[in-house]
């Protein structure tokens, strides 16, 4: 182990832990947690450094899962797989495909750890989709005491506790993921106007396996997320829309500038970002997406008019986990970013008062204003999270100050 200067992708959060550590197994996962815990001290774990949150914060040790990667079973008949924690959502797509499966949905980044997606409640989009942390069906987990807890489809708010846990529960060495049999995508992107987007809303969401958009703000918004309009089309108040179905699926494609490809699922979901953007994403009930949207365009026009970021619009659908922004509810996920460099926060907290008008939930990978107030308020489980979480680290070592008010 050696301490070292850690940093997340866009450079938003960074820290010194006391110690780094590099397990190559679930034995020296074992050992590392079994000694921070006779020192008193803490352990956080730290994926592809995706999030944009100081959820791995920590003055201990910092356990960094590269090292325990892969696909370690397939089993097609079941619709499970097998991985390794520190696995990146790309390496996951050949490994399935040759077994005759996939995952069943994605998001737009596909280089975060399977482990980091499933604790923070990644996802794509698609009503009729699960997050990432809803398609957990089992782990293996070392707890508090160095011990490992092994997890299974019947163990009822113990495996949903684990879907959304930001870490506090322990260290995954494994993780069982429902998946789908391989499958094929028809991709379409374009850009539609608002007010085509708006009138046909309900029936867009419906119909396609997946439709998300960006809305465009002004018409330098498109090239900041590297979105490139069809020649000769502007881009003010435009949305770049993106629809996925499978290929038989037939359903009808928007009447509007795009283009279409075929190919496997894993090379469609992923888009390319720089990390020029900081995140806060909120989910709200699904049938309060439009008017959330709408009050978040309006205060961009009004009162924040240099906020010239892509507003994202997602959809995903409601799950188990204890801890999940899903969490009993289908939602609309709206993001919105600010510009690094620059005093975002004043935009953040206004839009985070329009959708607490929603009751929204946050992602927890995404920058936010939770506290314990508000976690009573949103999350009818709380109290049942808190009570596996105290079982399965009672000493609070995979704690640190950013989820301890909100989870001790």
């Amino acid at each position: 182990m050696s301490a070292a200067r850690w940093q997340n992708w866009v450079g938003n959060q960074a820290f010194a832990p006391g110690a780094v550590a590099r397990p190559a197994d679930e034995a020296a996962v074992q050992a590392l947690v079994a000694q921070a815990a006779r020192a008193g001290s803490a352990v956080r774990v730290a994926g592809a450094g995706h999030s944009f949150t100081p959820i791995v914060e920590t003055a201990g040790t910092l356990a960094v899962l590269d090292a325990m990667r892969g696909v370690t079973a397939a089993d097609a008949a079941a619709g499970r797989a097998t991985v390794l924690p520190g696995t990146r959502i790309a390496e996951l797509g050949d490994p399935l495909w040759e077994a005759g499966l996939a995952l069943a949905n994605q998001g737009d980044i596909d280089s975060q750890t399977i482990a980091g997606a499933v604790a923070t409640g990644t996802h794509g989009s698609g009503l009729a989709l699960q997050s990432f942390s809803g398609a957990l069906r089992g782990a293996r987990l070392v707890v508090g005491s160095g011990d490992v807890v092994e997890v299974g489809e019947d163990d009822g708010d113990l495996l949903h506790a684990a879907q959304v846990a930001i870490g506090t529960l322990g260290v995954m060495t494994s993780l069982t993921l429902a998946v789908a049999p391989a499958y094929e995508l028809r991709e379409w992107v374009g850009l539609m106007a608002l007010d085509d987007v708006l009138e046909r809303w309900d029936e867009l969401v419906a119909r396609h396996r997946h439709f998300s958009f960006f809305w465009l703000p002004d018409e330098r918004s498109a090239a900041l997320y590297g979105l490139r309009p069809p020649a000769g089309e502007g881009s003010e108040d435009r949305c770049y829309v993106k629809i996925c179905d499978l290929p038989e699926a037939g359903a009808p494609l928007p009447d509007a500038p795009g283009r279409a490809r075929v190919d496997r699922a894993h090379r469609v979901y992923p888009s390319v970002f720089e990390p020029n953007f900081h995140e806060m994403e909120q989910m709200v009930p699904v049938a309060a997406g439009r008017e959330a949207f709408l009050s978040i365009r309006e205060l961009v026009r009004s009162r924040f008019p240099h906020c010239v970021y892509p507003v994202e619009v997602r959809f995903t659908a409601a799950d188990d986990g204890l801890l999940s922004p899903n969490h009993g509810t289908d939602t609309a996920v709206i993001s919105v970013s600010g510009e690094p460099g620059t005093d975002y926060w004043p935009f953040l907290r206004a839009c985070d008062a329009l959708l607490r008008e929603h009751r929204a939930r946050p992602h927890w990978g995404k920058l936010h204003f939770m506290t314990a107030d508000r976690m009573h308020e949103l999350f009818p489980a709380l109290d049942r999270f808190r009570a596996i979480r105290a079982e399965l680290d009672p000493d609070g070592i995979f704690l640190n100050d950013a989820l301890r008010p909100l989870l001790a």
